[in-house]
């Protein structure tokens, strides 16, 4: 967890702004929920890895004695615990305030999750998410406005030429089966498969043995793994998903993944679709039923943010099975990508006064600049001037005047 200093927090707030209001404008509204959801909404089993990695709240009430019997058993010392992604918590809103939502209901949601990762470079264990999601709409006119609407986040903030890897949870159930893994062996398959980019199809082939997985379901997997054709990429469209699966995809769920292509041009405005067909796209949250998503830029090597359909997940708050679609940008990347030319600052002045100065003046002053647009902070003149204007500039200030007594105009001098 970290303090974050005043420059990095208006420079978050600024990107925080340009998101909100590219989001905004393609319709989304933003939500609040608290910071602490019940036990066992966060421990029902489907939020993957990150259920391991919950921080959670004692009962209150409770009596050394009682910790002590109970140690083995979390569920009977903790009845909440703080969220660990911002999903969970938007099932659990949707489905206490459904009867006053919108039949097909765009929400935003931005805030601090917690997770007690280890603590490593890029690790925190607060961090900020930023999700947008569709919630009862089941084609893929919904996926289509999460991507066409981040796509258009990264442009405003200068990062154009994101692409989007896609692919369904239910093709590589089918392809699984296809193959002949058993069902009991897949989710076990999955989380070797996603380790393909790292270890490559020998090494996928060799952990799945070493796994005791069904060995002619591994030589077939093993087969079409080195087809040269399996890992091409091809512009998006059905001939690229057709070629990248075995023969017989399901024509349904192609059907969709070319919808999304379809929709994410028109949205667009381009021939040109920003998307990539990755058959062995996995991510590892346990509620995706459909989609799934991970979003790429040209500049770093991992992932900006990710996605999917978790259809299954209102169900169980609701007793009645909802659609549901979401987006996640990597705002803690994200906002460190941000250059300055496109974090530009509205005028920002420091006005540097003498001790002597009455404080009517220096507050007339400062009164001024405020009405014509710009921040203003008022700093009394020391002896290392040449510290306090670097400090200023680093503050994110672009400008500074200095105030004597009796001053009527004030001349402006960039901090460069």
């Amino acid at each position: 967890m970290r303090d974050i200093l005043p420059a990095d927090k208006a420079r978050r707030e600024r990107v925080l702004s340009v998101i909100r209001d590219r989001y905004r404008s393609h319709g989304f509204d933003e939500i609040e929920t608290p910071a602490l959801e019940e036990y066992s909404r966060l421990h029902a089993g489907i939020g993957g890895d990150n259920e391991k990695l919950a921080y959670n709240v004692l009962r209150r009430g409770l009596d050394a004695d009682t910790v002590r019997g109970a140690a083995d058993d979390p569920a009977a010392l903790a009845d909440l615990g703080l969220r660990y992604d911002l999903t969970v918590p938007l099932a659990r809103f949707y489905a206490s305030n459904r009867a006053q939502l919108p039949g097909v209901f765009r929400a935003i949601q931005i805030g601090p999750v917690w997770r007690a990762e280890r603590p490593q470079k890029g690790r925190y264990r607060q961090f900020v998410q930023c999700d947008i999601d569709v919630i009862g709409d089941d084609s893929s006119r919904a996926e289509a406005e999460l991507l066409v609407a981040s796509l258009d986040a990264l442009d405003a903030l200068g990062l154009e030429g994101a692409t989007v890897r896609i692919n369904d949870r239910r093709v590589l159930d089918w392809m699984l089966e296809s193959f002949g893994f058993s069902v009991d062996e897949r989710p076990g398959v999955l989380i070797t498969i996603d380790k393909l980019d790292k270890i490559g199809p020998e090494g996928v082939a060799a952990e799945l043995r070493e796994r005791s997985a069904t060995g002619t379901a591994v030589d077939a997997f093993e087969a079409f793994l080195t087809r040269p054709q399996t890992r091409e990429f091809h512009p998006y469209g059905e001939r690229q998903i057709r070629k990248a699966l075995p023969e017989a995809a399901p024509d349904d769920i192609v059907a969709h993944l070319v919808g999304i292509g379809e929709a994410v041009a028109a949205g667009r405005g381009s021939d040109e679709v920003p998307l990539a067909f990755d058959p062995f796209l996995v991510r590892g949250m346990g509620y995706y039923t459909g989609t799934i998503v991970e979003l790429a830029h040209p500049s770093v090597g991992y992932s900006l943010g990710g996605g999917g359909r978790y259809d299954g997940m209102i169900g169980r708050f609701l007793g009645q099975q909802v659609p549901a679609v979401g987006f996640s940008l990597g705002f803690e990347r994200l906002v460190d990508l941000v250059t300055a030319e496109t974090d530009a600052v509205s005028r920002a002045v420091v006005l540097i006064h003498d001790a002597d100065v009455p404080v009517g003046e220096l507050v007339a002053h400062k009164t001024a600049l405020v009405a014509d647009g710009a921040r203003v902070r008022l700093e009394r003149r020391t002896k290392n001037l040449k510290a306090l204007l670097e400090r200023s500039a680093a503050d994110g200030y672009t400008s500074f005047a200095t105030v004597s007594a009796g001053a009527d105009a004030l001349e402006l001098k960039p901090l460069s």
